[in-house]
């Protein structure tokens, strides 16, 4: 019967990506990236605020240890002075990204005092959003020893 021949076939030897394949996976990745990084930015602003959240409530019970030796809650001066002529604490949360606040505008009284933190120009906090409601100012009121948070939204999330 016949014999089997073979015959050699020529391939080219491909190694690598050509510059088409490349170009399109840079696309790709840069289309990925462009619709995934604000929302990271969101997650990032989201971790950074429970710094916000954790000073003011240590100015809170800094303010309740203020007001069993004095009449009334401390005020906006005496933040950063040294217990027991003042709170013993910072005015710039320790990553930052706020400045605390004791309200001036109602004062403080023997019942009430209203305290924020406030996002820092410049910092992407400042920009810090849960849909349409801006979370770069947090506030704690506490009136007759019950606290109001607000925005309610930047809080609980």
């Amino acid at each position: 019967m016949g014999e089997l021949v073979t015959v050699p076939v020529h391939r080219s030897q491909k190694s690598g990506f050509t510059l088409i394949e490349l170009m399109i996976t840079v696309v790709v990745v840069v289309i990925l990236a462009t619709l995934t990084y604000p929302s990271f930015m969101n997650q990032i602003r989201k971790s950074r605020r429970s710094d916000a959240i954790q000073a003011l409530a240590a100015l809170q019970q800094a303010q309740e240890r203020w007001r069993s030796q004095n009449l009334a809650y401390a005020g906006n001066g005496v933040i950063a002075t040294a217990w027991p002529t003042g709170l013993g604490l910072i005015v710039r949360t320790a990553g930052g990204y706020y400045d605390i606040a004791i309200a001036t505008n109602p004062a403080p009284t023997g019942w009430s005092y209203a305290a924020s933190a406030t996002a820092v120009t410049g910092t992407s906090q400042a920009s810090d959003t849960i849909g349409t409601t801006n979370c770069a100012t947090l506030t704690v009121t506490v009136t007759n020893g019950n606290a109001t948070y607000t925005p309610a939204a930047c809080w609980s999330r």
